[in-house]
Formats: C-alpha cells, sequence, structure tokens
C-alpha cells in the first residue's frame, strides 16, 4: 500500500460533504459580494462652488445659506477670472482641502472649470447650472454658434484686456428677474475678466465619468437654453428646467439647492 492509500483510509473523503462545502463557500462569497454591492455610495458632505463671469464668489450666498442649514459643508471658491488654467488650480486648491466626497457646482462660464476640475478624486459628482459644459478638447465659441445668439453677448465692454458687462446689460439679461435695486448691487461687485480665460480649453470632460446634473435656466438671455438643454442631454445628466434668468442661483436657490443635494446623495443624517 503507498502512502496516497494510507492516507485516504486514514482521513476518508466524504465525496458529498466535499461538494457542499465548496458549495457553500460559493454562495457564502456571493452573498458577500452582493451585500458589498448593495451597500450606498457615501453621501457627500463637502460643496464647492464656482461662480462665472460678471460675478464674483458672492453669487452662491442664497445657496451657501440653505446647503448650511441642511448640514453641509460649502464652500466657494473666489475665481481669478485671468485664464483657464488659473481658474482651474484655483478650484482644485479647495478641492484638495476638503475631508471627503465632495460635489462640485459650476454657475455659466465655471462650467468650463467644473468639466476641467471634475477629475479631482474628491470629487463625486457635478452640478452645472446654467453653465457651459464643453468636451474634452472642444471649441465652445464654435458650439454656441449654433444657436442663436443671447442678448447679452452685445453688452460685454471691454477696457484693455478686461471685459464687463454694461449696466444696462446686466439688469436686463443677466439678472433680468431679480428686483433692480438687489441687481445694481451685483452689477457694482462684478469682477472683469481677462480676454485670455475665454481662448481657453478643455483637456478633460470629468461628466463623462461622474454623475452630473443640469439646472437649465428657461429664461436665460445670457446662454441661450436651447444650448443648455443640448449640453445637458450630452452629457446625460439629470436635468431640471427652472423658470429664471441666468441667475437662478440668486432668483430660484431652493430648486439650484434641492438639485445639490440631490447630488450629494440626499438629506445627509
Amino acid at each position: 500500500m503507498n502512502s496516497q492509500d494510507d492516507l485516504r483510509q486514514r482521513h476518508p473523503i466524504n465525496r458529498r460533504a466535499f461538494v457542499s462545502m465548496v458549495a457553500a463557500g460559493a454562495a457564502s462569497t456571493l452573498i458577500q459580494g452582493t451585500a458589498a454591492a448593495a451597500q450606498p455610495a457615501p453621501k457627500a458632505r463637502n460643496v464647492v462652488l464656482v461662480h462665472g463671469l460678471f460675478a464674483d464668489g458672492s453669487s452662491w450666498s442664497e445657496v451657501i445659506a440653505r446647503l448650511q442649514a441642511a448640514g453641509l459643508n460649502a464652500t466657494a471658491v473666489q475665481n481669478p477670472l485671468t485664464t483657464l488654467p488659473d481658474a482651474v488650480a484655483s478650484a482644485e486648491r479647495v478641492l484638495a482641502r476638503q475631508d471627503g466626497p465632495t460635489v462640485l457646482v459650476g454657475h455659466s462660464f465655471s462650467g468650463m472649470i467644473v468639466t476641467e476640475a471634475g477629475q479631482h478624486p474628491n470629487v463625486s459628482a457635478l452640478v452645472y447650472v446654467a453653465a457651459r459644459a464643453p468636451d474634452a478638447g472642444e471649441d465652445y465659441a464654435a458650439l454656441a454658434k449654433r444657436f442663436p445668439t443671447p442678448p447679452a453677448s452685445a453688452g460685454i465692454v471691454f477696457d484693455g484686456d478686461e471685459g464687463r458687462l454694461s449696466e444696462a446689460a446686466f439688469l436686463r439679461d443677466f439678472a433680468g428677474d431679480l428686483p433692480e435695486a438687489k441687481a445694481k448691487v451685483l452689477y457694482a461687485v462684478q469682477e472683469p475678466f481677462h480676454k485670455a480665460l475665454l481662448t481657453g480649453k478643455t483637456t478633460h470632460a470629468a461628466w463623462r465619468s461622474k454623475p452630473s446634473f443640469y439646472a437649465v435656466s428657461t429664461e436665460d438671455r445670457t446662454i441661450n437654453p436651447d444650448l443648455e438643454r443640448f449640453m445637458a442631454k450630452r452629457m446625460g445628466a439629470k436635468t431640471i428646467e427652472v423658470k429664471a434668468s441666468h441667475l437662478s442661483l440668486i432668483s430660484q436657490p431652493d430648486e439650484i439647492t434641492q438639485l445639490i443635494l440631490e447630488a450629494a446623495g440626499g438629506h445627509p443624517a
């Protein structure tokens, strides 16, 4: 008798027990895998908000107050409006300070920044508020020309390399659904942008890999609403339509806040 026969005699294998053991192990692994897959994604408790042209970080004040009341940590980036790389870097510095999953939100031009900086590992979802949403390397100006030119474009005035909206265009075409007194305060704090900012192109399109949400402003006179709808549909974004001017974040802050809360995964526990 060889050593293997001797081993089988001393430790006989019960084939049925062996098969049952293997099946049980496989089932256990499957159950564990299914349970892991069923775990909900962590809720984002951080929101980083980026402003666009003709504005500064204070344009998010109405939304920030509501996010804070909901228990979220909100930070507004002071976008330098100089060049796209400078603007992206300013957003990335703020994103790097966040302590976990973060919703990155952009209004107007800053959709360019969200599209690029949204690649940051802290970013869990993207929210576009009447915002540009280019593809990687896309010429946004060429894309915009496929739609009727919005009225606000005619109101941009330049002082050398710096551009801004005239007061008439700001009140009528940028903040048209706000009380005039409030719109004039916003006009007074608008930050001029540099011409070089408009020449930048994104190198990444974060919306291709991150959950995306879009708020279309149906009364927008700064970005054509149909262009907004086109970009939102192309992204496959969860989309809402808000009856508002370009400044829906100020005139309709409840709706914009609710969209951000949805992107964050609901109201935090």
